[in-house]
C-alpha cells in the first residue's frame, strides 16, 4: 500500500529546491502519519476513536492548560465542547488538545550533519519530555530522514553552498556516523524511532531516490502496526 508521509516526505525534494529552514516542512509531513495508521486493514481503539472524531490531530501548538511544545504530530483527546475540523480527502480530524496519547517528532539531516547532531540529538530528547508534561503515559515516535546524496546543495537565502568532500562534507560521508549516534543517544527515549535513508542532492532536476524503498516502506509499515497495537495496550 502507498503510505502518505512517505510519499510526502518525497514531495520535500523531488522536482524542487528543498529550504530547510522552512518550519512547517516536518509538521505537515508528520501528520501523514496518523493518516497511515488510520488506513492500516487494522481494527482497533484507535481506528474506532479516529472515525467518531473522539480523537484529533493538534490545531496548535499547545495543549490546554500546559506549557508544553506540541511536536511535529500530536494526537489525542480533544477537549470537550470545542468544535473539530474534518477536511477533504484526510481521515483525522483536527481539534484543541487536553491530552496527548501519541506524539511524533520529525527530524531531517540533509547536510551537514555531524556538526548539528547533538542539537538534533537533544532536541528529539526534549520532546519526548515535552510530550509527557500534564501526565499521562503517550506513544514517542521519532520519525528522522537521513540523505545519502553523493552531494547536495544547501540554500541560505539566494546563496547556494554545494559539499566539497573535505571541510564541507558530503551526506554519504556522514550518513553512517549521523544514524549510529541517533540510535545511540536518541532512538532509546521513543517507543518507535523511524529512520528514512534517501537521496537529494538539491540540483536541477532535483532529483530524489530511496536507499532501499521495498525496506524503508516494510521498516514503516512494521513500525504503524506496533504503533496501532501499543495503542490498543496503552489507552483502554
Amino acid at each position: 500500500m502507498p503510505y502518505r508521509l512517505l510519499t510526502e516526505f518525497e514531495n520535500l525534494f523531488a522536482g524542487k529546491i528543498y529550504r530547510h529552514r522552512s518550519s512547517t516542512q516536518g509538521d505537515f509531513v508528520a501528520t501523514h502519519l496518523y493518516e497511515d495508521l488510520a488506513a492500516l486493514p487494522r481494527q482497533g481503539k484507535l481506528l474506532t476513536r479516529i472515525q467518531a472524531a473522539e480523537r484529533v490531530l493538534a490545531t496548535t501548538n499547545m495543549r490546554r492548560g500546559i506549557m508544553a511544545r506540541r511536536g511535529d504530530g500530536t494526537f489525542g483527546e480533544p477537549v470537550p465542547n470545542t468544535p473539530s475540523i474534518s477536511d477533504p480527502g484526510f481521515l483525522v480530524a483536527r481539534g484543541k488538545l487536553a491530552t496527548v496519547e501519541i506524539g511524533v517528532e520529525m527530524k531531517i539531516l540533509n547536510k551537514a550533519m555531524v556538526k548539528q547532531i547533538d542539537r538534533v540529538i537533544g532536541d528529539l530528547q526534549k520532546q519526548v519530555d515535552h510530550f509527557r508534561r500534564g501526565g499521562g503515559d503517550p506513544i514517542s515516535v521519532a520519525v528522522v530522514g537521513i540523505n545519502q546524496a553523493p552531494y547536495t546543495i544547501g540554500f541560505e537565502g539566494e546563496r547556494q553552498i554545494r559539499t566539497d568532500g573535505r571541510g564541507n562534507r558530503h551526506p554519504y560521508q556522514e550518513a553512517q556516523e549521523a544514524e549510529r549516534r541517533l540510535i545511540q543517544h536518541a532512538k532509546p527515549y521513543f517507543d518507535e524511532f523511524i529512520i528514512l535513508r534517501y537521496s537529494a542532492t538539491n540540483d536541477p532536476p532535483y532529483p530524489f531516490d530511496w536507499a532501499n524503498l521495498q525496506d524503508t516502506q516494510q521498516d514503516y509499515g512494521a513500525a504503524l502496526v506496533r504503533i496501532s497495537a501499543n495503542y490498543d495496550r496503552r489507552f483502554p
